[in-house]
């Protein structure tokens, strides 16, 4: 199934997701960025993580993180939570990001493609995220803009994402589903138990009693495999999720689109290239 298809139909929410998703990822993946974080004192993928991705909050402790990450473990970011604002200050945490994001997409994205443009239209769209009820998206939106390019595109790629991933959790919890649920029914589908469970820091006792709740839901047949129940749920809450992540692409316009999907597709790519084939992101690739 292509990135920008749900049962064979187009979604321009998606297809932009595909091309601003990577450009943000470079943060937890890249090795500058993992670099940049362990010189903040912020040592282990985790604490670079955890304080990275909340300090646009401020130094929250790990309840509404645990609320608003929506798949972790409570136990997980219980460990990272509060005491990565003993290592590093929010304000040092989103110094961090921003340097180790800005190497990373330097050199990923030399010669790829008009960054001063590109950047310009993420920035327009960036700026026309509704910030009612999505709380990181609104967080990220209300840090001051930089000046540098590369700096530009990724904070705007930021604020997309973290707008996009709160409508996604609204339309979770429309679904009924809790953060180990999500999980369970995501490895039904497209993601390995074995990858994903560590990553989100479920215990065994929590997964099994998940897929016991989905089971007696009718989302996974005896063999833990999704039912048709599940695939039509995820259907109806990606197209949801695109729905409550079209406002920026409207307000962008169809030729402001065109030309950012031309525009950034090249530097998506080299992104893209330089993630993980598996992450628990689950991202397509570039459409």
């Amino acid at each position: 199934m292509a990135a920008g298809t749900v049962h064979g139909m187009d979604s321009l929410p998606r297809t932009m997701w595909t091309l601003f998703e990577p450009i943000h990822d470079v943060t937890y993946f890249a090795p500058e960025a993992r670099a940049a974080f362990e010189a903040a004192n912020l040592r282990g993928f985790w604490r670079g993580y955890f304080a990275g991705r909340a300090a646009p909050l401020g130094a929250v402790d790990a309840a509404p993180v645990t609320a608003l990450f929506w798949g972790f473990a409570p136990g997980m970011v219980a460990r990272a939570l509060p005491d990565v604002w003993s290592r590093a200050t929010p304000a040092e945490a989103l110094a961090a990001r921003a340097a180790g994001a800005r190497k990373s997409l330097e050199s990923l994205l030399a010669d790829a493609g008009p960054v001063d443009e590109a950047a310009a239209l993420l920035r327009e769209a960036a700026s026309a995220v509704p910030t009612a009820g999505r709380a990181l998206g609104a967080a990220n939106a209300a840090l001051p803009w930089p000046t540098d390019p590369i700096d530009v595109l990724w904070q705007a790629a930021t604020i997309l994402r973290e707008h996009r991933g709160d409508g996604h959790v609204a339309a979770l919890l429309v679904a009924g589903l809790d953060g180990a649920e999500t999980g369970v029914w995501r490895s039904s589908i497209d993601q390995r138990r074995a990858y994903l469970q560590p990553a989100r820091g479920w215990s065994d006792e929590e997964w099994s009693a998940a897929a016991a709740r989905l089971r007696d839901r009718g989302w996974l047949d005896g063999s833990g495999a999704a039912t048709k129940e599940a695939l039509d749920a995820r259907d109806e809450i990606e197209s949801i999720t695109d729905r409550l992540a079209a406002a920026p692409w409207q307000h962008l316009g169809e030729r402001g689109v065109a030309r950012l999907r031309e525009v950034l597709r090249p530097l998506s790519v080299r992104a893209r290239a330089a993630l993980p084939t598996e992450t628990p992101i689950g991202l397509p690739p570039v459409e």
